[in-house]
């Protein structure tokens, strides 16, 4: 008798391609970026800046849209990260006065960390940037369970973009076959 093949070599790759670098909340905590923020979670991530005075609060309306769109899941199943792209200024007391803002309850993230670390990450996700004002008006939405990936113009109309955050919630993993 065989045994059923283990689906730890894709959480690992998951894991080796996520990296576990660590990074702070806006209450100070450490989390891991993987372990803690995506594996068998559904995220929505963006990259902003706390002082951004045009994009970005157009982009965390939208998701405190999504926020509400969630309902209970949030902090369970899904998960909002907001990276920010200026470590160096976006300290964690400064990223809780932003959250504050945005009415963002647990389960919605802001975080920062050195200056490598949110480089690091960043850049896995396609998100790096040199300037601050060049930050990505993108999200990116998963579901690490399923695999499936998707990005949503995070300026456009608040309802597209839930309408992408909602088809990747609904994703369900493919069932095995029997052998």
């Amino acid at each position: 008798t065989s045994a059923a093949p283990s689906k730890e070599p894709a959480v690992n790759d998951a894991r080796a391609y996520f990296t576990d670098t660590p990074l702070l909340d806006q209450h100070g905590r450490t989390l891991r970026f993987y372990s803690d923020l995506i594996d068998g979670k559904i995220v929505v991530i963006t990259s902003f800046f706390a002082d951004c005075k045009d994009s970005c609060p157009i982009i965390h309306g939208t998701m405190a849209k999504i926020q509400r769109l969630v309902g209970d899941r949030l902090g369970r199943d899904v998960h909002l990260i907001s990276i920010t792209v200026d470590p160096e200024n976006d300290t964690p007391s400064k990223l809780a006065r932003y959250a504050a803002d945005y009415h963002a309850e647990p389960g919605w993230y802001f975080l920062t960390g050195s200056k490598t670390d949110v480089d690091r990450v960043l850049a896995k996700l396609g998100h790096r940037v040199d300037e601050r004002a060049a930050h990505k008006s993108i999200f990116l939405v998963g579901n690490q369970k399923t695999g499936l990936w998707k990005k949503a113009f995070a300026l456009g109309p608040p309802e597209e973009v839930a309408a992408i955050v909602e088809s990747v919630l609904q994703d369900r993993p493919p069932v095995a076959s029997a052998p």
